[in-house]
């Protein structure tokens, strides 16, 4: 095992929190069950909010970022494990309680982890990340609501980032119509090539909205939150279903009961992080069946691990286009 490695670690000085790159040892890992040669992570908005100390994700410091990690097993003592086997592993508490991705190894339990399916290389488990496979979640739980592609658009918030931008490709992969909202409209090629077929601007959806408007969507998939979201509730058709899973455009829900109780409205609440286990191997299974690789390539970069602060920066502010991959050997 090599005695030096490289990570981006949170730490705390003068009171405000912020990812720097290092030099560690082995000995700086955790005592847990499986030991990982890290190959690649991934940058999310949640990172940006770590990295840069916008938002306390790290409950305590010094702590390795990055809520994503692909690789191989070097070690284990875990039964489930054998040295040499392909892993992800995504939330869990990654860079809040343990350590994170952005390393050359990281050690693990066991039970964090998910073996990377054989259609998929360590980079393209990467690019899909915790992003894309929030993305399936939330698309997953659009089918088992059992909303089919005749019935209606579906509207995809925030479409140019992460979860937006493989949702799309998830949703016109399986037949989908789907409208993409995003914040800039220089992105509405890129959208269209990832099969959107109509693009909104944020002002269409982030407004103040009236307790119901006229129906639009079958469905949702939101990544915003705030107006963006109530305005989404309020055109969302008889018996509509929305799967909310960020917050980048606030906390705070102005709606009211009217579509619940009048057109009979679900709202579906998505956590990545704590999400059982038969859900994350659903997921990743269905990632593997039905991702497109030409489109995934094209909505993906791969930087160094060194370029995590700029990144997590240039992600809060938006511009990010959608996946990066971080080689964290790189």
């Amino acid at each position: 095992m090599s005695s030096q490695i490289r990570a981006i670690v949170a730490e705390e000085k003068d009171g405000k929190i912020a990812g720097v790159l290092k030099t560690l040892s082995s000995a700086d890992l955790a005592d847990e069950d499986v030991l990982v040669d890290v190959a690649y992570s991934t940058v999310n908005y949640k990172d940006g909010l770590a990295v840069t100390g916008a938002g306390r994700i790290c409950r305590r410091t010094p702590l390795v970022c990055g809520i994503d990690l692909a690789g191989v097993v070097r070690e284990s003592r875990d039964p489930a494990w054998r040295v040499g086997e392909r892993v992800l592993a995504n939330g869990y508490g990654l860079s809040e309680e343990y350590g994170g991705g952005y390393i050359q190894q990281q050690r693990l339990p066991g039970r964090f982890l998910v073996r990377v399916p054989d259609a998929f290389s360590l980079e393209q488990t990467m690019a899909l990340g915790t992003a894309g496979y929030t993305a399936m979640l939330c698309v997953n739980a659009i089918r088992d609501h059992g909303v089919t592609p005749g019935d209606g658009p579906v509207v995809v918030t925030g479409a140019a980032g992460g979860v937006g931008s493989v949702a799309i490709m998830l949703l016109a992969g399986l037949g989908y119509r789907v409208t993409a909202v995003t914040g800039r409209p220089t992105t509405a090629d890129y959208l269209k090539s990832l099969g959107a077929t109509d693009i909104l601007t944020r002002a269409d959806l982030a407004r103040e909205s009236k307790p119901m408007e006229k129906e639009r969507w079958a469905a949702g998939v939101d990544s915003v939150g705030g107006s963006t979201l109530a305005t989404v509730l309020a055109q969302s058709q008889y018996e509509g279903m929305v799967a909310a899973c960020g917050l980048a455009g606030g906390v705070a829900l102005a709606t009211s009961v009217m579509p619940f109780i009048l057109r009979g409205v679900t709202l579906r609440g998505i956590d990545s992080v704590q999400a059982p286990m038969a859900k994350r191997i659903r997921a990743w299974d269905d990632l593997a069946s039905l991702i497109d690789p030409v489109r995934l390539r094209a909505a993906t970069s791969v930087q160094p691990l060194a370029e995590v602060p700029a990144l997590a920066a240039a992600i809060l502010a938006g511009q990010v286009l959608g996946r990066v991959v971080i080689d964290v050997n790189a």
